[in-house]
């Protein structure tokens, strides 16, 4: 048990003092008598009668009237109170007959000591206090290169592998590491060796923290900590000696786990900066790399990081001796978005109609993290409305917020921008609708989300790894769909479709510089995220000249030409469908999968429904 320090004992002896003064001369002046006469008042009393008896207090005169109420009055301080009587011409009788009291004047003790006291007392607590002051900064200088490293505490926060749902070969991976530590017998029996490090590469959001916090839930083993910013800071130096600082303390401990999240802020590529060899970030990084394989090679530490930019890491990083597992924690597919729904939907009260995988279909591309933001908001939806149950109506609606943006109801559109944006979101859907590399359309709304006044919203039957040449085309021109119907039918562009034209010329340009789908060739120009920052970018040579990068620009532009020219067949042969929808689309503002579809029952056309 820790004894505690008696550091703020002066400070809260001062202010009991200055408590128990300011009580003591309010008190004393309670007491003070509440009248103020002069002296021709008091000889006028006297004279009559009035006063009992008088206490002489220094200068200070009390009188006690007979009628038990209290006065006072002053003196000079030299002054005999009988020759001041005497002088007022009170008759001798009735000083005779009164009751002086002479006391010496001894001045309020707790008074005069506070006023001589107090002033040293505030002074000598100043000083303590920049003694204190300065020996704290003496200690935050001295622990300045100590880790900042937390040990997990299991019984505030327990995080198994059952809370995390979905990842299920990212699992696997991680549940041997637990066991590793649990029974190293069993594995060091056939000559197994821990493993140095675990690297998990992953996009924002997909539970490469959560899987960290299960793996610590899971473990019977001490679990450090830290994010990789952590160790960087304006001296260099710094970082380097709390890596070293951290490894100690898990070496004292071992075998633990050491969790170092966003490494990448301390591995990124040596030599990639502008700064030289002696870059803090660099000497961080080469601490990093001795400690995980120097000298010391049994130290049953094992290192778990977690970055999604594993491109800029540095290769010797990435070797076996340092991290030897790299686990990838992909993006959920519809079975664990089904999971995961599952999971961060136990503790709400959820109506018997909603359709957890109905739900997952309607989120492809939603991250773990995404989902849980998904069934949040559909509680919070419902308590907005005072409902007591989470419908499937609540939850749709929070998937469109996280999807699309709240909506803006409070954009007022003129007449004339809600047709055109009908006809534009109109165009969109019908384009996408006709071609057979498009998803099906779920929503066409012209209620404002986001930066948008509308929205089409496409919504795939199953999720898909690969993309053809095909399925680039039609989405181009879907994309382009809403540029071409307000071409058609307005004679004129407005601003609205320019971030459908950045979308369609960055699928193109992918086309041509990436995939090969184009008459430049099977081949990549420009590379892929060569440009790790400054230093790299500085010193960059594009690996294709000026005459290839015009040719680049027409494979572009024949593409997005091509795209534009399929999307205005369409609108031409289905004008009257469109006209239909837009007009539609203007009363009703949003139409479903169903209500789109009711329109093309009767038409066929390009080999589609």
């Amino acid at each position: 048990m820790n004894t505690p320090k008696p550091r703020n004992s002066l400070f809260y002896l001062l202010i009991i003092t200055l408590i128990g003064s300011t009580f003591y001369i309010v008190q004393s002046s309670n007491q003070v008598p509440s009248e103020k006469i002069n002296i021709n008042a008091l000889a006028q009393e006297i004279t009559e009668g009035r006063v009992e008896s008088i206490k002489i207090i220094g200068d200070k005169i009390e009188i006690h009237l007979i009628d038990k109420s209290k006065q006072f009055t002053y003196k000079e301080p030299s002054a005999d109170i009988l020759q001041i009587l005497s002088q007022y011409q009170v008759p001798k009788e009735k000083i005779e007959k009164l009751n002086i009291e002479v006391e010496p004047s001894e001045g309020n003790f707790w008074v005069d000591l506070l006023i001589n006291i107090l002033p040293f007392a505030l002074v000598i607590g100043f000083l303590m206090m920049m003694m204190r002051s300065a020996q704290s900064s003496n200690n935050q200088a001295m622990s300045f290169g100590k880790t900042n490293a937390r040990l997990y505490d299991k019984e505030k926060q327990k995080t198994t592998f059952s809370d995390v749902a979905g990842a299920k070969e990212a699992k696997e991976e991680l549940v041997e590491i637990v066991d590793f530590l649990k029974n190293p017998k069993k594995y060091t029996a056939l000559g197994a060796k821990t493993p140095k490090g675990v690297l998990l590469i992953g996009s924002p959001g997909c539970g490469k923290t959560l899987l960290a916090r299960a793996i610590a839930g899971e473990a019977d083993v001490p679990f450090f900590n830290i994010s990789g910013s952590e160790f960087v800071e304006m001296f260099v130096g710094v970082g380097a000696s709390r890596v070293r600082d951290l490894f100690k303390k898990a070496k004292r401990n071992s075998p633990c786990i050491i969790f170092i999240d966003e490494i990448d802020a301390v591995g990124r590529h040596r030599g990639a900066g502008m700064g030289g060899g002696h870059d803090e970030r660099e000497q961080t990084l080469n601490q990093i790399l001795t400690e995980m394989d120097g000298f010391e090679t049994e130290t049953h530490v094992i290192v778990v990081a977690a970055t999604n930019r594993p491109d800029v890491l540095d290769p010797a990083l990435l070797r076996p001796g340092r991290f030897d597992r790299r686990i990838v924690v992909d993006m959920p597919d519809i079975q664990d978005r089904t999971d995961i729904l599952k999971v961060h939907s136990r503790n709400k009260p959820l109506t018997d109609e909603v359709d957890l995988l109905r739900v997952a279909q309607q989120t492809p591309g939603f991250s773990g993290a995404d989902l849980e933001n998904l069934m949040n908001e559909a509680a919070i939806l419902a308590a907005r409305n005072d409902k007591k149950t989470i419908s499937m109506e609540m939850v749709e609606q929070a998937v469109e917020k996280v999807a699309l943006g709240p909506e803006k109801k409070s954009r007022v559109l003129s007449e004339e921008e809600k047709k055109i944006t009908a006809y534009h979101e109109t165009g969109h859907a019908v384009v996408g609708h006709l071609l057979d590399g498009c998803d099906p359309v779920h929503k066409v709304s012209i209620i404002s989300r986001g930066m948008a006044l509308g929205v089409t919203w496409y919504l795939p039957e199953e999720d898909k790894h690969l993309k053809s040449k095909s399925q680039f085309e039609h989405q181009i021109a879907a994309a382009i769909g809403g540029y071409a119907a307000e071409k058609m039918f307005f004679k004129e562009v407005t601003t609205g479709p320019s971030s459908d034209l950045e979308k369609a010329t960055n699928m193109a340009r992918a086309m041509v510089t990436h995939y090969g789908m184009s008459e430049m060739g099977p081949m990549i120009f420009g590379g892929q995220s060569n440009e790790i920052f400054l230093g790299r970018d500085y010193g960059h040579v594009k690996n294709y000249s000026e005459e290839v990068a015009g040719k680049i620009d027409s494979e572009v532009k024949k593409i997005i030409q091509k795209g534009y020219d399929i999307a205005t067949k369409i609108l031409t042969e289905n004008k009257e469908i469109v006209i239909e929808i837009a007009e539609k689309l203007i009363k009703k503002e949003t139409l479903n999968r169903e209500e789109f579809g009711k329109f093309f029952k009767k038409k066929t056309s390009n080999g589609k429904n």
